[in-house]
């Protein structure tokens, strides 16, 4: 290594610096001034010119060469050495990064410049003491647009999954991408932005509904996935609005009856009717059927029902709630154990079970009788009859009826047929769904009756069980030996992974009502019956009357109080039912 001194404007400029992106204006005043103050301290280092000649071109120093002929130097010192084999490129690239970082620019065009020469990206790494995923990430750049490079130059860089996403568009589309979304002056790039615009959604084969025959008339063409496993179906293809096209030509061609395509909404829910209640049982025949395309574009359905023509209410009505008088206490607002939506879903697994029981179950030909007479009791039925009093209802029980008669129009049936005909009445009567259409207390009585419980459904899935407060959450974990997680969601998960291979069914949603309410119902059911036969004046007269048989049997099976009073007369007995009733 020699020192000597030269004219600064008889070096010549390397054409392969290392660091190519042009300093601040900041910068190069301040280095001017110490030039003009202190001379160049440090001398800028050069080889002899391999091209021939008797000049020398600068291998570290340009920026002070450069200010030195701004500052009217003459002469300045300079180090001469013999060019490496790579003419400098892995010195000067060292050097660079020691006394101030590079930006990911010119450490990309430094990296292409030592892979041109050989070095491989495991040695480059080595020598630069960085990760060999940088390396890699850093060529990326390759791909780049120039017009993003000049930003990402100004230490506006991307992330590695933004920048591996715009690096895999082709220039083309980069290049209508940034004239859409180019920042202004001073402004930093929305990388993101233009990463969702390039950003090729894969959709699957295995997802589509479709046949070859609306594939080939959209265009699509599926490519393999080489790196998913090997027993699953990884085709796939980038054409997305074909995917969709052909998806919604195959719904529209096999829309079932009552079916309907909706729309989803942000959450990637399906926008259903306005009133429609969404099924969450076995749908029956008269619902309705939606179809919609998720996120990932795979049909699904979902099966709604339509309200019945609206009523108005009346006083008594839900739309009213009584007023609190100044004295009462404004209790805290707890939370349910099982919201609205989890009552609503308790309905209709309820009515399914209920239904499937009386459809299958075996059941005793007196129990059908009595259900029978339980399913007219309930508060849904509504009859037009010729007796006194004011019912109202339609005729659906006819067609169960005409099974009943022969083609004489006598009344001709066998055992079998009529037992048909009672378990189809008992469906069309029965129903625990909230609304208008629950039977009430009848049904759970019915459902218990026959066991229903047993065919209820596996309520242990996220969609019911999100429905749970953390209490009930806490108190199903303690039923099945499972650990209450410290965050909700957490515990909920835990019992799905639970429930997944087992059977659950809330307790609130067994058929057993309370017994509270079912002392109430009796009551209130025999009240009215009491006070309209003392109003006839035939409480003296014993008349067998099977509602009093009925109302007796239910009160030898209410408590230890009504066995204290079977061994009254008959007189005695009567009056202390109808004071009790009375009471009641």
């Amino acid at each position: 290594m020699q020192l000597m001194k030269v004219d600064p404007r008889a070096l010549k400029e390397n054409p392969d610096r290392m660091r190519q992106t042009k300093s601040s204006p900041q910068a190069d005043a301040l280095m001017l001034a110490t030039i003009k103050a202190v001379g160049i301290v440090q001398p800028p280092v050069v080889a002899p010119d391999t091209g021939g000649g008797n000049g020398y071109v600068i291998n570290a120093g340009h920026r002070r060469v450069r200010l030195a002929i701004a500052a009217g130097l003459e002469e300045i010192e300079i180090l001469v050495a013999d060019a490496a084999n790579d003419n400098g490129a892995l010195r000067s690239m060292v050097e660079n990064s020691v006394r101030e970082a590079l930006n990911p620019v010119d450490q990309w065009r430094g990296i292409e410049r030592l892979v041109a020469l050989g070095w491989t990206e495991e040695a480059i790494a080595v020598a630069l003491a960085l990760p060999v995923r940088q390396i890699r990430k850093l060529r990326l750049l390759a791909n780049v647009l120039p017009a993003m490079l000049e930003q990402m130059a100004l230490g506006d860089m991307p992330s590695e999954q933004h920048l591996r996403i715009i690096a895999a568009a082709g220039q083309v589309e980069q290049k209508e991408v940034w004239k859409a979304h180019k920042p202004k002056k001073g402004d930093t790039a929305a990388w993101w932005s233009m990463a969702n615009a390039l950003t090729k959604k894969r959709m699957y084969a295995k997802d589509a509904s479709f046949g070859d025959d609306l594939r080939e008339a959209y265009g699509i063409e599926w490519v393999e996935d080489l790196f998913a496993p090997a027993d699953q179906d990884s085709r796939y293809t980038t054409n997305v609005e074909g995917y969709l096209g052909a998806q919604h030509e195959w719904m529209t061609s096999n829309l079932p009856k009552r079916g309907a395509i909706v729309e989803v909404n942000t959450w990637g829910q399906p926008e259903l009717p306005k009133k429609a209640t969404q099924v969450y049982g076995k749908p029956s025949k008269s619902d309705h059927t939606a179809l919609y395309l998720d996120r990932d574009g795979k049909v699904q359905t979902v099966h709604y029902r339509m309200p019945e023509a609206s009523r108005p209410k009346g006083p008594d009505g839900d739309g009213f709630s009584a007023g609190s008088d100044g004295d009462a206490i404004a209790l805290p607002k707890v939370r349910p154990d099982v919201t609205q939506k989890g009552h609503d879903m308790i309905g209709d697994f309820r009515t399914d079970a209920l239904h499937d029981a009386l459809g299958r179950a075996p059941i005793e030909d007196d129990m059908l009788m009595a259900l029978l007479v339980l399913a007219f009791a309930g508060q849904n039925v509504r009859v037009d009859s010729g007796a006194d009093g004011a019912f109202y209802g339609g005729k659906r029980f006819s067609r169960h009826a005409v099974a009943l008669f022969d083609e004489h129009g006598k009344l001709a049936f066998d055992q079998g047929t009529l037992r048909v005909a009672v378990r189809s009445v008992l469906i069309d009567v029965l129903s625990c769904r909230r609304g208008m259409s629950n039977s009430g207390l009848v049904s759970r009585i019915a459902g218990e009756a026959i066991g229903a419980d047993r065919h209820l459904p596996n309520m242990g899935s996220e969609e019911f069980l999100l429905c749970l407060s953390r209490q009930a959450l806490e108190a199903s974990c303690a039923e099945v030996s499972v650990q209450p997680r410290p965050k909700v969601r957490e515990t909920r998960a835990a019992l799905v992974e639970h429930f997944a291979n087992e059977h659950f069914v809330h307790a609130s949603a067994r058929f057993a009502p309370p017994a509270d309410e079912f002392l109430d119902w009796i009551r209130a059911s025999s009240v009215k019956e009491i006070v309209d036969a003392t109003s006839q004046g035939d409480a003296s007269d014993h008349v067998d009357d099977p509602a009093e048989d009925q109302d007796r049997h239910f009160d030898g099976a209410v408590g230890q109080d009504d066995l204290q009073d079977a061994d009254l007369p008959d007189d005695e007995e009567d009056a202390a039912g109808i004071d009790q009733r009375d009471a009641a």
